[in-house]
């Protein structure tokens, strides 16, 4: 039984494929390029890829006691690191509630009266300390500054 149109075409692909393949490989014999030398990639300084080798001027040793593999210990923050200053920015002493401006962040902090040691009001220099409520920080143990 003979071949069929469909055999033959598949076997000429695969043989125009064979020949394509080593007159690649013959070309690239010829001009002296080899795969390697394309495939070769660094890192420089900054960790991006690179196909030049990084500056050994601009290395960091790194000391293999220095590497922390894990989640480091907790350590509980001291009171000083607690404690914010900054100014009261809006006071309603009707309604009971202002806000603070942290001298540090900048950050807009909301003040409830029941969190007072003291009366305040605005332009008052304060000391405070935060706390997450429903809405955001909430400034707790508010305390004025002379």
């Amino acid at each position: 039984m003979g071949e069929s149109w469909n055999k033959k075409e598949r076997e000429q692909k695969k043989r125009k494929n064979k020949k394509d393949k080593a007159e690649k490989m013959q070309y690239r014999k010829e001009n002296g390029k080899t795969n390697a030398d394309d495939m070769i990639a660094y890192l420089d300084e900054n960790g991006n890829l690179s196909s030049r080798p990084p500056d050994p001027r601009k290395k960091i040793e790194i000391k293999l006691e220095d590497i922390q593999i894990g989640v480091p210990e907790y350590v509980p923050p001291t009171e000083a690191e607690l404690t914010r200053t900054g100014k009261v920015t809006f006071f309603n002493d009707t309604k009971g509630f202002g806000f603070i401006k942290d001298l540090v962040s900048q950050q807009s902090i909301f003040v409830h009266a029941n969190n007072l040691s003291q009366p305040i009001k605005e332009n008052d220099k304060v000391s405070f300390e935060t706390e997450m409520g429903q809405r955001g920080p909430v400034a707790t143990n508010v305390k004025l500054i002379s």
